[in-house]
């Protein structure tokens, strides 16, 4: 068995469906979690229960945390420890495999071009410092508990059939499929790299059914040569086969919407990665699996043809 805590996400999802191909027996945990695969076993928990939790992983080979919660600091910090706690003291208890799906936050602001695995630890946002404790957590609980655990880390994601957990379907998909402006942070000028979720889903997989991939921090498969905001948003307009109108959207005014808009508000102190080139590197997956990112001209493509079929 092997189990998606936190199911029911974009990477949840498409890490159901690409665990397929090691295993018929997958479940979903959540708090309303609902089938990706026929064969999906479902169950229903709440991450902050240690009993559920337990209760979630037990007959599991591996666990992969994949949960995503409300964007809010104070959530985080009261939360995040909390569940990790409890996924950690259930994977020790029933000798489970950890895969923990996280993000680039805990990295230092100063130099993200490039971002590779071994890049410093010192988070410049308060969000950064939680991520950063999460994980420590689990380094902790491998060297003293003898957990078996990876890190598979994503930069921004992309993706056909994402909603409200994608920046770059947010502030620019969405707008431009319906006419209006689409909007970029701070600088339109900078390199941003996205990890196309359908690779994020498979090499997720892979990698928690790699038995020596354990005790290590993998950055997931993202195409090379990431686009500057510029340039997403004109491939998204080509693609799209509309108007190209987009504007830059300053840190002043994302404080102002963020009066009105509280995830503009959580967002200020993450403004640092987009006055600087964001460019994230996966040479070592790529090299150790010989996997080959989808480039981004075929990933806008299949963001266009499945979820907005009618406009062009």
């Amino acid at each position: 068995m092997q189990t998606i805590l936190g199911a029911g996400g974009a990477i949840g999802n498409e890490l159901a469906k690409a665990l397929t191909a090691y295993t018929k027996d997958i479940k979903l945990v959540g708090r309303n979690p609902k089938r990706v695969n026929d064969s999906d076993v479902l169950f229903k928990a709440d991450l902050t229960n240690a009993d559920d939790v337990n209760k979630a992983v037990g007959g599991s080979e591996v666990a992969y945390l994949t949960v995503g919660l409300q964007y809010d600091l104070n959530v985080w910090r009261k939360t995040w420890p909390l569940i990790m706690k409890n996924v950690i003291t259930a994977c020790v208890a029933n000798s489970c495999r950890l895969v923990f799906f996280d993000n680039i936050y805990l990295y230092s602001g100063q130099n993200l071009n490039p971002m590779k695995e071994t890049n410093a630890v010192d988070p410049p946002s308060k969000k950064g410092k939680v991520r950063n404790e999460i994980v420590q957590m689990i380094w902790q609980a491998v060297a003293q508990k003898k957990l078996q655990a990876l890190v598979a880390r994503c930069a921004d994601y992309y993706g056909p059939s994402i909603q409200n957990t994608s920046l770059l379907t947010e502030t620019v998909i969405k707008p431009l499929s319906k006419g209006k402006t689409a909007n970029w942070l701070i600088s339109d000028k900078y390199k941003h790299s996205f990890t196309y979720i359908v690779d994020a889903g498979k090499a997720t997989a892979l990698l928690g059914n790699t038995p020596d991939a354990f005790g290590d921090t993998w950055h997931l498969p993202t195409a090379k040569n990431p686009l500057t905001g510029k340039e997403w948003i004109e491939l998204i307009a080509q693609e799209m086969g509309v108007n190209l109108k987009y504007r830059v959207v300053s840190k002043t005014m994302v404080r102002i919407i963020g009066m009105f808009v509280p995830v503009m508000r959580e967002s200020v102190e993450m403004l640092y990665q987009y006055n600087k080139d964001y460019v994230f590197n996966s040479d070592k997956f790529e090299q150790r699996f010989s996997f080959k990112p989808t480039p981004y001209v075929e990933g806008v493509r299949q963001i266009v043809q499945r979820d907005f079929r009618t406009m062009s």
